[in-house]
């Protein structure tokens, strides 16, 4: 290293000292830097790079690096739906619950409060994983499986639970699971604080299993012939609706963007009702004999529309999605087992990255 020179170096109180003239470090490029036999302590100014570093023994590191701020919407898994009775005349599965939702933007699950952001060091590589849907067993009365959780780093959304076949209770998840149609317990499948709402009870007229709890809605919550269908989802602003149409996110509706919808219930007996989906990507519940079942939609978090009565089997859940806000001032690299996309014309001063599938991890720098 060189050796500084300065004109003259004066003591104040203490250890404090001043120098006359400005401290100049001896400038390097990268591959001058490299080339150099150096030891922990020593510090250059980098030309390639216009920034200050230092060696910490190991490896060179900028002075100063700000951590990246994150925003951010982490949506899990929908629920798969349970399947109805074998008989036709008897009991339907219930719909799927949605994934759990968190969000530090505009809106999270079951009403919460917006989350705070999180902070990623550049340079450290940082979690990020998209849950998948929840499926069923083939066979009547089967109870739907849950949805798998969703992170970035330290925020897990958990994946919504499974809709219960026409004898079993709906399962708790980030959003509950509706009972199946032979069941007459009060409650269903129980969401998590904070991210969704609970699954609905059987429709007693006709055997009917219960809808799917959503991120902004129980399950059953509408009256009447519809009392069987799945809790709405969330509006998030993370993303516009071109965005989100462009990158097969959410579901549009209208000017908004909602995720994770619970599915519908099936329909018991001879009914042929088709339980509509939460808004939000959750499927329509199967009418008699099992026809126009449909799989929450993927993407969005939504529950699966329940099995009607007659041995159809439910659905599959929607997967979910993540989606990070950051200052373009810094530049993301996506690891392997990731799948994402860039929207265009994010806010101004930032950068979107959706993720839409897989486990892997992202660095910034």
């Amino acid at each position: 290293m060189s050796t500084l020179e300065t004109n003259s170096i004066g003591k104040y109180s203490g250890n404090n000292i001043s120098v006359d003239d400005s401290l100049n470090l001896k400038s390097y490029t990268t591959t001058q830097r490299n080339a150099l036999t150096s030891v922990a302590g020593d510090m250059i100014y980098n030309t390639t790079d216009s920034k200050p570093q230092f060696y910490n023994g190991s490896e060179w590191k900028d002075f100063g690096t700000s951590p990246v701020e994150l925003q951010y919407l982490v949506v899990a898994g929908g629920g798969g739906s349970g399947s109805g009775e074998g008989a036709s005349a008897g009991g339907a599965g219930g719909g799927g619950g949605a994934g759990g939702v968190r969000s530090s933007i505009s809106a999270t699950g079951a009403g919460g409060s917006v989350e705070s952001s999180i902070f990623a060091s550049p340079g450290v590589a940082f979690s990020v994983s998209v849950g998948g849907g929840g499926t069923v067993s083939s066979g009547s009365g089967n109870t739907g499986g849950d949805g798998t959780n969703s992170l970035l780093g330290n925020v897990v959304s958990t994946g919504g639970g499974g809709g219960g076949g026409d004898q079993s209770l709906g399962r708790d998840g980030g959003s509950g699971g509706g009972n199946g149609g032979d069941r007459t317990d009060a409650t269903a499948g129980q969401g998590t604080l904070n991210q969704g709402l609970d699954g609905g009870v059987r429709y007693g007229g006709n055997r009917a299993g219960g809808g799917g709890g959503g991120a902004g809605e129980a399950g059953n919550t509408d009256g009447g012939v519809a009392a069987r269908e799945g809790g709405d989802g969330i509006i998030n602003t993370i993303i516009t609706t071109t965005q989100a149409s462009a990158a097969s996110v959410g579901e549009v509706d209208g000017s908004n963007v909602y995720f994770a919808g619970g599915g519908g219930g099936g329909s018991g007996g001879n009914n042929n009702y088709n339980a509509a989906g939460g808004t939000g990507g959750g499927g329509n519940g199967g009418t008699h004999l099992g026809a126009n079942k449909t799989n929450g939609a993927n993407n969005t978090g939504g529950g699966a529309g329940g099995g009607g009565a007659g041995g159809t089997i439910g659905a599959n859940g929607g997967s979910g999605v993540v989606i990070v806000k950051y200052p373009d001032s810094f530049s993301l690299s996506v690891g392997v087992g990731l799948v994402s996309s860039t929207p265009s014309s994010p806010p101004s001063g930032y950068k979107l990255e959706v993720f839409t599938a897989g486990t892997g991890s992202i660095t910034f720098s």
